[in-house]
């Protein structure tokens, strides 16, 4: 692809463009036009909702393994507005997006988590893993930072906030230590440790995209926030030399990263499956596809979706980051009619429209620029680059191992749920079903937990799919030994059915193969 002649309103931006490409530190300072600073924020916008759109029907179809060049990928000017009306859960990577536009611009700049955490609790658009378990936290009394901790939500690993951190970057050009304290008051509501590094790192990227148009430098300018201690940011430090190493193969990148990285620990539909929502991961294909890419919007769409696994939200991000760098002007105009028949329309799960969205987050923009020590002199606005911050360290899951699952898929009504198990710590997976047609939503199933003879914990099982219990129950805290858990459902419904699907043990050291030979 080849981008256009840079419109008039840029020309002040080319300073940077210099520093970035060299390699050398961004200047204190960069100027540009208003109208290139909108250009920015609306090629954002619209490249995430073009790669979601783009990557939608491979979902998690390819899992452990690449989606290969033959497999055609489906695109026409009236694909966005058809996924509009016939799935629009696809798009929980920008509807959250637009949740948190919607409440820094009712309460402020400033708005706590708390109105973050409520707001997003009570939408009543669908939501999945971190976001689900931090919603059922929040609606029954356990809110930010506690809703999104690991001990509270077995999903903290999970990729949920860093498919929702877009807007924290895009309203903090060259800010990447204002994306992060957005990130911290909001990322903490669903996720902790390398779930809340995905998002920081992708804001940052969004960030530092405003002020950089060289795809190397914006990736290791994003991931300089990042512990280097943590898991994510060594899993993305290594995309980054396996780049260096392979620069013409992104697949034996991609080979080298599910040998090193794809072991999974946190979620529990996924440590004993292909199926991996991991943040790290996931964050490791956008990188794939922005390195690879080569600034090419189609190719680093393409190559992000083709790396598997959450093939919508990867490319989402890595377009939406690649859009804010080229300015939607310069995205190619074979994608554009299928985002303009939508931009004015309600988005899904949202009563803002895309074009609502790109005003709000220029507004923001701009309120934070001055915020920080910048100018806004005419049609000139001058930006304070910051020099990015190291955030604290936080892990998930440490010292604990999975050792097994067994798969159970049974309903139960008249006995409890038992299970025997030899650990320190379980996830029981499950939810509430309905076997009557005419049920009412609003049922909810009472539960108590006993561990070992003593009550350990009660609570509510809604079957209402929009604020359901994601997993039935868990706790990671458990003496090691064996124990003897029992599940009670203590105001049984005939029109329900506690679906027990399976569980997961496990230890505080990694479970020994039976082999000898095999360590």
């Amino acid at each position: 692809m080849k981008i256009k002649s840079i419109n008039l309103f840029v020309v002040a931006f080319s300073m940077v463009w210099c520093f970035s490409v060299t390699g050398q530190q961004l200047p204190e300072k960069v100027s540009m036009t208003k109208a290139a600073l909108k250009d920015k924020i609306k090629g954002g916008w619209a490249g995430q909702t073009i790669g979601c759109t783009f990557g939608g029907p491979t979902e998690f179809k390819f899992k452990g393994t690449m989606i290969q060049q033959y497999q055609p990928m489906v695109w026409y000017d009236d694909y966005i507005k058809e996924t509009y009306v016939f799935d629009p859960g696809l798009y929980d990577d920008v509807y959250l997006d637009f949740t948190f536009v919607e409440v820094l611009e009712r309460v402020g700049l400033d708005a706590p988590a708390d109105s973050f955490a409520v707001s997003f609790a009570r939408d009543d658009y669908k939501l999945w893993h971190a976001n689900q378990a931090a919603r059922y936290n929040i609606l029954n009394g356990i809110m930010p930072p506690a809703s999104g901790f690991w001990m509270n939500n077995p999903h903290a690993d999970d990729i949920d906030f860093q498919i929702e951190a877009d807007f924290a970057g895009m309203m903090s050009p060259g800010m990447i230590n204002t994306s992060s304290e957005i990130c911290d008051r909001t990322g903490h509501i669903m996720n902790y440790g390398d779930g809340w590094y995905g998002g920081v790192f992708m804001a940052a990227m969004y960030a530092t995209a405003f002020v950089s148009n060289d795809i190397d430098f914006i990736v290791t300018q994003g991931l300089k926030p990042i512990p280097e201690q943590s898991k994510f940011y060594q899993a993305i430090q290594d995309v980054i030399a396996w780049h260096i190493q392979y620069p013409n193969d992104w697949k034996q990148c991609w080979f080298e990263f599910e040998k090193k990285h794809t072991s999974e620990k946190g979620c529990p539909e996924g440590v004993f499956n292909a199926f991996n929502i991991d943040a790290s991961v996931n964050a490791a294909y956008v990188v794939i596809g922005l390195l690879y890419g080569q600034s090419d919007f189609y190719k680093t769409m393409d190559i992000s979706t083709r790396c598997g696994q959450d093939s919508d939200c990867n490319p989402a991000t890595a377009a939406g980051i690649l859009g804010v760098m080229l300015g939607y002007d310069n995205i190619p105009d074979f994608w554009k009619p299928a985002i303009e028949k939508v931009e004015s329309l309600k988005f899904p799960y949202s009563e803002l429209t895309l074009n609502q969205v790109y005003d709000l987050s220029y507004k923001h923009a701009v309120q934070l620029i001055n915020q920080q020590g910048g100018e806004i002199m005419d049609d000139m606005i001058t930006i304070n680059v910051q020099k990015p911050e190291k955030l604290r360290f936080e892990q998930s899951f440490e010292g604990i191992f999975p050792t097994r699952e067994l798969l159970v898929r049974t309903d139960h009504l008249d006995n409890n749920i038992v299970i025997d198990f030899n650990g320190t710590g379980i996830v029981v997976l499950g939810n509430v079903k309905s076997v009557c047609s005419i049920a009412k939503s609003d049922y909810v199933a009472q539960l108590e937990v006993y561990i070992d003879g003593v009550k350990t914990a009660q609570f509510p099982m809604p079957y209402d799919y929009i604020v359901r219990k994601y997993d039935i129950y868990h706790n990671y805290q458990i003496p090691k030994g064996n124990h003897h858990l029992e599940v009670k459902w203590v105001n049984q419904n005939p029109d329900f059915r506690i679906y027990f699907r399976s569980f997961v043990v496990y230890d505080n050291e990694p479970a020994k193969s039976i082999d000898p030979e095999i360590k």
